[in-house]
């Protein structure tokens, strides 16, 4: 049984390919890097307010803003070691560095970020309740710091947006993260609506404590926030680790791959296609092909070469294929096969 690797890809449409990934790439970034500044300027902030304020919610959005930061410095990391070219260790390249970093990402939004939140608000909580907690330091600092800081990630958070909507291309949400192999723009998105509502979250609960005299309000605001860094972190987490095991092209895409491959001239049958995700925008593609009865060698090689052009040209991403000729073991032999 012979098998076939593919031929290079032809110019048009690996330019179309090269200007998508541009695109991809270069707005991926862009969004990484507006959410480091962002989270850099307002972690200083968070802390000098914590130290003067002495909330407790405030330090647990001070230490969420700094895991924040960490997180876009590991992003852009895995971002710059993916572009690396392949090598004879790495055939495939360093694409899959990308859903590392982002699984890195998810640890260190939970411990962090999660862990650190919920232990200082469950202490002084503690501290309440045992009468050894004193009120001291100007909330007014905390809250300016807050409100500001929901207008900067308010600011990030539309970077982000943007670049999500040019990835949905009109799917809805759900669809949209069910389908997304690119972890970057989404762990940044969620980071920023978890920014968000915990600085919400945070803000109450310092106006409460302050107006109602009641401290614990802003003990249970520093819980609340590390239960949604939590939540989070499991949820990029476990996306994260789909990837990195190996994750298909969606399922309407490989409809669509069965369908033009099946109305190839020269092919009878798909047997089966098989994709990976070895990086956000590189799909490796294994095909198992039963072609008609009666074509020389050199007919198949040509087949099989102008059917890759056509599977690149629709399919942009499926940058590595691998045809195989053959037939359904489960069917056996038929007169019309090669």
């Amino acid at each position: 049984m012979s098998n076939a690797m593919a031929a290079p890809q032809n110019s048009s449409s690996e330019a179309e390919t090269k200007s998508e990934e541009s695109h991809d790439g270069h707005g991926g970034m862009r969004v990484v890097i507006v959410a480091l500044v962002v989270n850099t300027l307002i972690a200083v902030f968070k802390f000098i307010a914590a130290a003067i304020s002495g909330s407790t919610a405030m330090l647990a959005e001070a230490v969420h803003s700094l895991a924040d930061t960490a997180n876009q410095i590991f992003l852009l990391i895995g971002m710059r070691r993916s572009t690396r070219p392949p090598d004879y260790l790495h055939p495939f390249g360093y694409g899959t560095e990308t859903y590392f970093w982002s699984f890195i990402v998810a640890g260190s939004i939970f411990t962090i970020g999660a862990i650190v939140s919920m232990w200082e608000g469950l202490e002084k909580i503690w501290h309440i309740l045992h009468k050894t907690y004193h009120p001291h330091g100007d909330v007014r600092w905390a809250i300016a710091v807050l409100s500001v800081s929901i207008i900067l990630e308010l600011w990030s958070l539309r970077a982000a947006v943007g670049e999500f909507r040019h990835i949905t291309r009109g799917r809805g949400l759900i669809k949209a993260i069910q389908d997304a192999r690119d972890p970057t723009v989404i762990t940044v998105l969620f980071e920023d609506v978890a920014a968000i509502f915990g600085l919400v979250i945070a803000l109450i609960g310092i106006l409460l404590a302050h107006y109602l005299h009641q401290p614990i309000w802003d003990a249970l605001a520093s819980v609340f926030v590390g239960v949604s860094l939590g939540v989070v972190a499991v949820f990029l987490g476990r996306e994260s680790m789909s990837l990195l095991v190996g994750e298909a092209v969606p399922e309407e895409e490989h409809k669509h791959m069965v369908d033009v491959t099946a109305a190839f001239p020269g092919v009878l049958e798909v047997i089966h296609i098989r994709t990976l995700h070895i990086a956000p925008r590189e799909v490796l593609g294994a095909f198992k092909l039963r072609f008609a009865r009666g074509l020389t060698m050199d007919q198949l090689e040509v087949t099989i070469n102008d059917l890759e052009s056509r599977l690149r040209s629709e399919f942009p991403h499926l940058r590595r294929i691998y045809i195989e000729p053959g037939f359904d073991e489960s069917k056996g032999r038929d007169k019309d096969h090669l």
